[in-house]
């Protein structure tokens, strides 16, 4: 049977196969489209198995907001080259607002299937890392901020923050404050919000190893709990989002600088939640 270059054309970029497996296919098919197609999927099947063990080092951090709903989603591939492709990419947009309209809690047969079907196009291994819904309550909003370098997302944050009213919700000054603590968190990877989330066991590693440090200085007892508080003061102080400098005014904490635009909107104004992803961590 002859096969028509424009059907394989079509076929091409409907699936993203290469010319002569869209060619193969078509004869296999007896030049019926969908079978070709299908039997594309099924060696795209075929390739996304045998490259599963592949190591994926590269990728981006997506995010999408939908109404109240926020998602934060880490897609690794092995190249750096394909974690910049449109597929790639595609794919990332494709997953994040998936998530969110299934409200998805793990990965499910959809969302494999979606990304078996793109690694038998770009021929290399993808993996969904990891991702999380945040949702706002009645006052509460969402922000989300990607940093990219090289045109590559890095660093992802999804911000959710409790306006205190819902007229502010929508305040210009309320949601430029909000995205630039998004800015803020992004830069600075706090580990904890606030220090009651601490954990307890890595606190008291912490002063542990604090109290080491501050014994061989061979300092008396009451110095040494000075050293040891004040060192432990300060740790939290860069792990905790709320105590850490504010990166727009390094004289006020991000706790503070909430409170001030508060008081200022006539409203309490914080953050309920946050979300920090940083590509291979």
């Amino acid at each position: 049977m002859e096969i028509k270059a424009v059907d394989v054309k079509k076929l091409r970029e409907k699936t993203g196969a290469g010319m002569m497996d869209c060619k193969k296919a078509l004869v296999e098919a007896d030049g019926d489209f969908k079978k070709a197609e299908k039997i594309l999927k099924e060696l795209g099947l075929a390739a996304a198995q045998k490259r599963g063990g592949r190591v994926t080092k590269e990728g981006q951090i997506f995010s999408a907001i939908k109404g109240k709903s926020g998602v934060l989603l880490e897609l690794s591939s092995e190249t750096d080259f394909v974690a910049k492709s449109k597929e790639f990419v595609a794919l990332g947009e494709k997953l994040a607002n998936l998530i969110i309209e299934k409200d998805l809690k793990e990965k499910n047969d959809e969302i494999n299937s979606l990304i078996t079907e793109t690694i038998g196009k770009i021929k290399e291994n993808i993996d969904l890392k990891r991702f999380k819904i945040l949702k706002a309550g009645p006052n509460e909003f969402l922000i989300n901020y990607i940093h990219k370098a090289d045109d590559v997302g890095k660093i992802g944050v999804l911000l959710l923050i409790n306006a205190g009213d819902s007229s502010l919700i929508n305040n210009e000054k309320v949601r430029t404050a909000a995205f630039d603590i998004a800015l803020h968190t992004a830069a600075y990877a706090p580990l904890y919000l606030s220090r009651k989330e601490v954990d307890a066991d890595y606190l008291k590693e912490q002063e542990e190893i604090f109290l080491k440090q501050a014994q061989n200085l061979g300092k008396p007892e009451k110095v040494i709990q000075g050293i040891v508080k004040g060192k432990l003061n300060k740790h939290l102080s860069e792990i905790c989002l709320l105590d850490q400098a504010f990166v727009k005014d390094q004289t006020v904490t991000v706790a503070r600088y909430i409170d001030n635009l508060g008081k200022e909107m006539g409203c309490k104004i914080s953050i309920s939640d946050y979300l920090y992803y940083k590509l291979g961590e």
